[in-house]
């Protein structure tokens, strides 16, 4: 089935995700109280909520997007090119920018995105996102009154599984099993709110979220059973 899909219409990505405010401390008393109720569950009795703010990142309602790296093929045979583009700065602003891609490029019939995890992650949290700042979405995010098989996304994390719900598999070791070489990262996913807080390198995180765009799409390659990408293949186009 996956033979099936040309890979020109299919628009990978990745996010990149911080709390909305550097320290619980600039939180209103409100958002506060917010935060304490919906983290209770995760953190449990270990930590406080203030302690527990760093991972606020991985809830829409209490973090925000700062990167989104978006990757596609062109050509095919030995022309064939991996493209990737990434939107950064003001959250309003990126979102309104990968927005207008995705109405532009990728919101016809037959046209997919693939992200790992993005079932439950990447294309939530952008619906949301969009949501919370007026944004209208766009078809390939709005799932209203859709039925499963209409909904226009990938996730090579869920094809891993092959059935098994309760299975997980970190983009990382899917690489490492299907022999897919790794880029020496000098980040990961937990070092990402310090980077951009602490040390203000928004470069250094949007390399990062951009080699898990390859990732993602080697690894796509792989499920197809299909020859990797050779590093001159991928063209970093500039927004």
């Amino acid at each position: 089935m996956l033979h099936k899909i040309p890979l020109r219409n299919i628009l990978f990505l990745d996010i990149e995700t911080v709390p909305q405010a550097a320290s619980y401390e600039d939180l209103s008393e409100e958002a506060r109280e917010l935060w304490e109720l919906k983290s209770r569950y995760r953190r449990k009795e270990e930590y406080t909520a203030a302690e527990f703010y760093e991972n606020a990142g991985i809830w829409a309602e209490f973090g925000k997007i700062i990167c989104i790296s978006a990757g596609y093929f062109t050509g095919s045979g030995k022309q064939r090119e991996f493209r990737i583009r990434s939107f950064t700065g003001e959250e309003e602003g990126l979102l309104r920018d990968f927005g207008g891609l995705l109405e532009e490029h990728f919101s016809s019939s037959g046209k997919m995105l693939c992200a790992h995890n993005g079932k439950e992650f990447d294309f939530p949290y952008l619906a949301r996102r969009m949501l919370i700042h007026g944004i209208p979405l766009p078809p390939s995010l709005n799932l209203f009154g859709k039925k499963p098989w209409e909904i226009p996304h990938l996730d090579t994390m869920e094809l891993w599984k092959f059935g098994d719900f309760k299975h997980y598999t970190s983009l990382r070791l899917m690489a490492h099993v299907l022999g897919i070489p790794s880029p020496k990262d000098d980040i990961d996913g937990s070092m990402v709110r310090d980077v951009y807080y602490e040390e203000q390198d928004l470069d250094r995180i949007t390399q990062y979220c951009e080699r898990d765009v390859v990732t993602v799409a080697q690894v796509f390659l792989r499920l197809r059973n299909e020859g990797l990408l050779t590093e001159d293949q991928i063209i970093r186009v500039q927004s």
